[in-house]
């Protein structure tokens, strides 16, 4: 497993910006310019030009630009299965298959990043997914960001969700696969949100460090700012989503107990909601399969990095 990890580095050097949108915050700026500094797609410096593709990391891949409703080209790196590849992890009694009949029976992961950096900073996370887990991979900047057109916000990247999960529904090899929603911090708000609105498609959500909503996080990040938070228009309000996410929906939640950006007390309310406990839209009934996994040692952007993860993550996977 050790092979696949991604480094540090290559993490950090996208996600390090995650802090940003938060601690920045500023009076003046909180209602007007509250987008800029939620969605820090220029940093770090040179991410809305400089995006690093598959190929960097010996991960062959398809280019993809999607037009989205409201009429913004969105790019999107799609890494398709096939039977045998180089340096993968073997899927045993598959030699009479095909490679779309492979792809077509292994899960396809939908990507959600964070708030900073692009989606070509999270390949060293989709070559493991691709590589060890054998999963159908698409990877999206939302609008905004790295190459995608358009500026970023909470009804832009909503609609950007959607189009690659239309993309993937209508494709005629991925319609077939159990798809798969991977949010990391602001990540995990789009894969809540999505789910939510497309309850019969979704197969299972993986959710990392991610919040009940940006006005509750405002409180703990910047006690400060506290009375101000009903000036904030980007909700991602997850605590009221996820009531709607069926029961019988799989959910694994990745915490890092040493998050300096989310607290964990987010994610652990989150978890009472998801697993229908004493939280916030909580309640009685059956109780959702998944999992809550806690990393003592992981902070909001090495989470991901740190011992077990990624065997928590097989896992799962493995059990759909």
């Amino acid at each position: 497993m050790s092979n696949y990890l991604p480094s540090l580095e290559s993490i950090a050097k996208g996600a390090f910006a995650s802090a940003i949108g938060f601690s920045s915050i500023s009076l003046g700026l909180l209602y007007y310019g509250q987008n800029y500094l939620i969605y820090p797609s220029a940093f770090p410096p040179g991410s809305r030009t400089d995006v690093p593709v598959p190929t960097d990391y010996g991960v062959p891949y398809e280019d993809l630009s999607l037009d989205t409703s409201d009429g913004v080209k969105i790019r999107t790196f799609l890494l398709m299965q096939r039977r045998n590849i180089p340096q993968a992890a073997d899927i045993p009694n598959t030699d009479d298959m095909s490679d779309a009949d492979f792809a077509a029976r292994r899960p396809t992961v939908l990507m959600f990043h964070g708030n900073g950096g692009n989606a070509g900073h999270r390949i060293p996370l989709a070559k493991v997914f691709y590589l060890k887990l054998r999963c159908n991979v698409l990877m999206l900047s939302y609008r905004g960001y790295g190459l995608s057109e358009g500026s970023p916000s909470e009804k832009g990247i909503r609609i950007d969700a959607q189009t690659v999960l239309d993309y993937v529904t209508s494709h005629p090899i991925l319609s077939r696969t159990p798809i798969v929603l991977y949010g990391q911090s602001i990540g995990g708000a789009v894969a809540i949100d999505l789910a939510s609105r497309n309850t019969t498609t979704i197969r299972a959500l993986i959710l990392e460090n991610t919040f009940l909503s940006i006005p509750r996080l405002i409180p703990t990040a910047l006690p400060l700012l506290s009375p101000l938070s009903f000036l904030c228009h980007q909700k991602w309000d997850s605590a009221s989503k996820v009531p709607l996410l069926p029961r019988d929906m799989p959910v694994l939640t990745l915490s890092g107990r040493r998050d300096e950006v989310v607290p964990q007390a987010h994610m652990i309310e989150l978890e009472k909601i998801l697993r229908g406990g004493a939280g916030e839209g909580g309640g009685g009934g059956k109780l959702r399969p998944g999992k809550f996994v806690e990393f003592y040692g992981g902070a909001h952007n090495d989470t991901c990095v740190q011992p077990g993860y990624w065997n928590a993550v097989a896992e799962f996977i493995g059990s759909l």
